[in-house]
């Protein structure tokens, strides 16, 4: 039986030495190395957070005290040690535990995240209610340096002291997000991190807490430090100009030192930051080489898939988006793009490495970015954003206030759109065309293939509008021509009719445009009439013009797309139908109203009918 085995969770950290604790830490990293290789997950944060989570439980109690982690990727290590041991191999799996916290999972996991930056305030309303209701209990918010750089975790901040509810917040600093970090806080926190003058001030708490008689009152000794800070000289920190207390760098491998100083924590009787450096990736070779890369992988990753992964863009969506983005700025010298630490993930490397001017990463800041290419188009340049469709949800005030509203030419190039698998409920970009769809001004489309998504890139810089394109997850199709046809773009603004059919129209929108051309083979094998199959390649505003034509020459209507059906095209094709009055029956395949699970995207596209079987069930049945 392993050490971890016979710990089984972490009521069973309590007597562990020294020596096994460096073993079960070990042991830890192993089973969440494996596990992640095989299903896929986030990786490197994990391995850099085993040291820290391990002190965590031997200091607080989950039966009784709040551990809120931010973001959760990070939360591997505390999931196999909060009772889900037993359960680890099913990780992102359909009908396993999931990659982040979530509070339907676990009585341990005290908050459902995903999204960074939540942690603080989350931890500020648990530490109200404590003390309204007069309870007795720790409220501990684990975050990130890349989340702490978010507008959310600032106005948390600023609002922590005038609350008069005790939190304890740990600085989980590793110095990246997913990229390596950027701004003026990043450095900020690399110079405490580095200072000579918190170094000692680390050490002075330390003997102070060593030194300190048998019930004299932390208070007490907490002054002596903050008379010694005087002869210190401390620099500014931004955490003490917001009246909270700071206490730091420490080093967030050393078991010891974090239990001594999360044990004097628990006793000090007001709000405080706990700087804590780790190492994203420890305790692994490769990791540690590539934090970045092993961030967040696919399932049946080697162990040695990084010193072999390509450099280049092509094949994914993300690689197409940013080829075409490269060949328009070398064209065009108003052509600038804007992420928000996805640098890696939109493929855009290449690009900032040939137009470092032109490019800017702005961290986890999705509404300072959004503003920001306003301004950049206001002042005549054309702004590109490559942003996951699940954190330009975070934006949403942005797009309709600050780019439709004045009619400013911003290129949203909207990754991840639609079901992106493992990392379920929290990631999936399926509510971008219902919102976008209520916003006046906004072009939506979606292609099919490469040929149109740069067809869609550069026509939407001749026409300076704003502007969405939304791409899926995966890799890209090179072209989807209409048989016997040359591979060319519809005009601008038209849906185009792939195949010809009789009484039956298939439409498809994007990424289920394939799906529709193999529906249609299948309707023709089962009723023995061919379906006419069209792309319908702008979401708004529709192709009423190519609509009419279709409507008046088919009976049924069948749309199928990769997002909510609420508020989705098929609603809006449907609307349109009924406005008209067309003796069409519509149906339409799609994200139901429920919250999507984590599972392959196979899986996911099963659960929501978008499946040859259902496209003919909905054709045939009457």
């Amino acid at each position: 039986m392993s050490l971890l085995e016979s710990v089984d969770d972490f009521r069973g950290l309590y007597g562990l030495s020294e020596a096994e604790l460096k073993k079960l830490c070990a042991e830890l990293r192993k089973n969440i190395i494996d596990v992640t290789l095989e299903n896929g997950g986030h990786l490197s944060s994990s391995l850099g957070t085993v040291e820290l989570t391990v002190a965590l439980l031997r200091v607080f109690n989950p039966d009784v005290d709040k551990i809120i982690f931010d973001v959760g990727h990070q939360s591997y290590a505390y999931k196999l040690l909060t009772k889900r041991r037993s359960r680890f191999e099913t990780l992102r799996r359909k009908g396993g535990i999931a990659g982040f916290p979530r509070m339907d999972e676990s009585p341990y996991d005290f908050f459902t995240t995903g999204h960074s930056s939540t942690s603080i305030s989350a931890a500020m309303g648990y530490a109200k209610a404590r003390d309204l209701r007069r309870e007795e209990h720790e409220v501990v918010a684990v975050i990130g340096d890349g989340a702490l750089l978010n507008g959310v975790s600032f106005e948390a901040l600023n609002c922590l002291a005038s609350l008069k509810s005790k939190v304890i917040i740990i600085l989980n600093d590793n110095k990246m997000s997913i990229n390596p970090r950027v701004g003026g806080m990043a450095s900020h926190l690399a110079k405490l991190a580095v200072n000579p003058t918190y170094k000692k001030l680390k050490d002075y708490i330390k003997s102070q807490c060593t030194n300190m008689k048998n019930g004299e009152n932390i208070n007490s000794s907490l002054s002596r430090i903050k008379m010694k800070l005087k002869s210190l000289l401390l620099p500014t920190n931004v955490f003490e100009e917001l009246n909270i207390s700071y206490w730091g760098p420490f080093n967030g491998h050393n078991l010891t030192e974090m239990e001594e100083v999360f044990r004097l924590a628990r006793h000090y009787d007001e709000s405080l930051l706990i700087h804590v450096m780790t190492e994203k990736g420890k305790g692994c070779p490769q990791t540690e080489a590539y934090p970045s890369f092993f961030h967040g992988i696919g399932p049946k990753t080697k162990i040695d898939a990084a010193s072999h992964a390509s450099s280049g863009c092509g094949e994914s969506w993300s690689g197409v988006m940013a080829e075409v983005l490269c060949e328009l700025a070398h064209e065009d010298p108003r052509v600038t793009v804007c992420t928000a630490a996805m640098k890696d993930g939109t493929k855009l490397e290449n690009f900032a490495k040939a137009y470092p001017q032109r490019f800017c990463d702005t961290g986890i800041a999705e509404e300072h970015m959004l503003i920001y290419a306003a301004g950049l188009a206001a002042a005549g340049m054309r702004p590109v954003v490559c942003i996951y469709s699940t954190f330009l949800q975070r934006a949403a005030d942005q797009v309709m206030h600050d780019i439709c509203l004045p009619k400013l030419p911003v290129l949203l190039g909207i990754d991840r759109a639609g079901l992106v698998g493992e990392d379920g409920e929290t990631h999936h970009g399926i509510l971008d065309v219902a919102w976008l769809r209520a916003i006046p001004e906004m072009t939506v489309a979606a292609p099919r293939d490469a040929v149109d998504l740069e067809f869609f890139v550069r026509e939407w810089k001749k026409r300076s509008l704003p502007m969405a394109v939304r791409y899926p997850r995966g890799k890209a199709v090179k072209a989807i021509a209409a048989p016997g046809r040359e591979r060319r773009p519809a005009p601008w603004g038209r849906l185009e009719v792939i195949s010809g059919g009789e009484e039956i129209c298939l439409i498809g929108i994007g990424s289920t445009v394939e799906l529709m051309l193999k529906s249609a083979d299948e309707i023709e094998k089962i009723s023995g009439r061919r379906p006419t199959v069209a792309d319908l390649r702008f979401i708004k505003p529709l192709d009423y013009e190519g609509l009419d034509a279709l409507l008046t020459t088919h009976k049924v209507i069948v749309t199928a797309e990769e997002n909510t059906l609420t508020g989705g095209a098929g609603e809006a094709v449907a609307s349109y139908i009924n406005a008209k009055g067309y003796a069409v029956r519509a149906a339409a395949a799609g994200v139901p109203d429920h919250f999507i699970s984590h599972a392959t995207r196979a899986q996911q596209w099963e659960e929501c009918g978008l499946t040859v079987e259902n496209i003919a069930r909905l054709c045939l049945t009457k």
